[in-house]
């Protein structure tokens, strides 16, 4: 390696470095990105009334970021990261917490269930930028996948049983 290549690879780094540093000090908020949540979860819960086997799956590949039971690890407090995940936690809860379902009427957490279900048919969830590399175990299986179907649309059809009487 020439001296040359040496001096340049040593800038490169130290830039980084301070680069780095820099990202720790500059407030998120100025890229609108939600940051006071980092590391805490709302008081607010409820508890999904679920048969185990599904509690469990929706436990480890969704209650992340659809709950106020969020595991925060330590670099959710490093940014870059810190960043990506108040953005990804803040979009999830908004778009369904369960953790807020104490709230809402049986029309709403149908439609919630419905929706999940297209996201997690389509592939959109989990986000594959939550799986890899990080959450390997959030991955759904052909069975996780119809296990959550058979959860989530039995209530679409028991909610169908009142109408054909009538």
């Amino acid at each position: 390696m020439t001296p040359k290549t040496k001096k340049r690879i040593r800038i490169l780094l130290i830039a980084g470095v301070v680069c780095f540093g820099v990202l720790q000090v500059i407030p998120a908020k100025i890229f609108g990105i939600p940051t006071q949540d980092i590391g805490t979860n709302p008081p607010k819960r409820y508890t999904l009334e679920a048969p185990p086997e599904v509690h469990a799956v929706l436990r480890r590949a969704c209650y992340d970021c659809h709950t106020n039971e969020t595991a925060w690890p330590f670099w959710s407090r490093i940014a870059p990261g810190s960043w990506l995940m108040a953005r990804d936690v803040h979009n999830g809860r908004n778009h369904l917490n369960f953790s807020e379902w104490a709230d809402a009427d049986e029309d709403e957490r149908q439609t919630d269930f419905e929706t999940a279900w297209e996201q997690v048919e389509s592939g959109n969830m989990p986000k594959w930028f939550y799986v890899y590399p990080l959450h390997l175990g959030a991955r759904l299986s052909a069975a996780d996948k119809a296990l959550l179907k058979g959860f989530f649309l039995k209530h679409k059809t028991e909610g169908a049983k009142p109408d054909a009487k009538e």
